[in-house]
């Protein structure tokens, strides 16, 4: 039987998804899920649920106590275009979060902690095709910097107190499940919606604008099997690069008229443009794919039958 996992932040696009594949995993009444707010009516009626404020480590240490948890997944976190309006509350949530967990692990009260990064560490002066596991990074966003200070202090808690913390860095994100949540990538789940009810979307980033996605599927199961693979395997205690797919948003405007022969797209960047501009625009995640067997599923064309399918029921 496997021991309580709490999700702080069980409401957001990734939470979601991640609360209900485990709960499917190891047990509706083993997995926890908490946010500041109530979430979807699948995400509420699968389980238990506990209103939690992610930066008040009194309240999470409460529910740790009283569901004996024994792992979390701290998936809460202002992402990249939120952030940029509000970088001190962006700051405040990303970092305090963080700590008050691998305080948590730091003091024995849990053993496992996920913390998920993202493409958004990498910088202007990064590599940008086959971006490397170690690599100059120099984020030039709030998001981006306090993903790459979480890294750091991820890995400075597991070579300091032995915390067994475990992190990749997310590429964009698809999914026909929830809206996505103020990112830089939420053009590639809008543009599905948008072709299925207007036949037309203009895209906030400008034609050629190659960025790292995934289908959410495969960004769930990589997650898991990264925390159920043996400590001895998970040598990179920063963040994993975690690759899928790579494309522009005319890319994905090809792969919809495949099934959707009329659908056009038109460009209107806005400030979103100059975050994309500063990220990678393929990854290499071959540690990743060496260490812990990561390997994706879904192509392109699989993720826009998906969408389409899904969303036009």
């Amino acid at each position: 039987m496997h021991k309580p996992i709490l999700i702080i932040g069980a409401c957001g696009q990734i939470g979601t998804e991640l609360t209900i594949e485990l709960r499917n995993k190891y047990g509706a009444d083993n997995v926890i899920a908490s946010d500041i707010r109530e979430g979807n009516d699948s995400l509420m009626q699968s389980g238990p649920f506990e209103l939690l404020d992610a930066t008040n480590y009194a309240a999470i240490e409460d529910v740790v106590m009283h569901y004996d948890i024994d792992e979390i997944y701290l998936m809460a976190a202002m992402l990249s275009a939120t952030a940029e309006k509000f970088p001190m509350r962006a700051w405040n949530l990303n970092m305090n979060s963080l700590f008050n967990v691998l305080n948590l692990a730091k003091d024995s009260k849990i053993n496992k902690v996920f913390w998920p990064s993202s493409i958004a560490v990498f910088g202007p002066n990064t590599p940008k095709e086959g971006t490397p596991q170690s690599t100059i990074m120099e984020p030039s966003t709030v998001y981006g910097i306090s993903k790459q200070s979480g890294e750091r202090w991820c890995e400075y808690y597991f070579k300091k107190y032995g915390v067994d913390v475990r992190s990749v860095r997310y590429p964009g994100l698809i999914s026909w499940k929830t809206m996505p949540g103020g990112g830089t990538t939420d053009y590639a789940v809008e543009i599905y919606h948008e072709a299925l009810k207007n036949g037309h979307y203009e895209s906030f980033l400008s034609k050629g604008t190659k960025l790292p996605m995934m289908y959410m599927d495969d960004a769930i199961r990589a997650t898991i099997n990264l925390m159920d693979s043996p400590a001895e395997q998970i040598k990179v205690r920063s963040s994993y690069n975690l690759g899928s797919m790579s494309f522009a948003p005319e890319d994905m405007a090809a792969s919809i008229q495949k099934h959707i022969p009329d659908f056009k797209i038109s460009y209107a960047p806005d400030f979103r443009q100059q975050i994309a501009d500063s990220w990678p625009s393929s990854i290499d995640d071959s540690q990743a794919r060496e260490q812990w067997g990561w390997e994706p599923r879904f192509d392109l064309d699989q993720t826009t039958e998906e969408m389409l399918k899904n969303l036009g029921n």
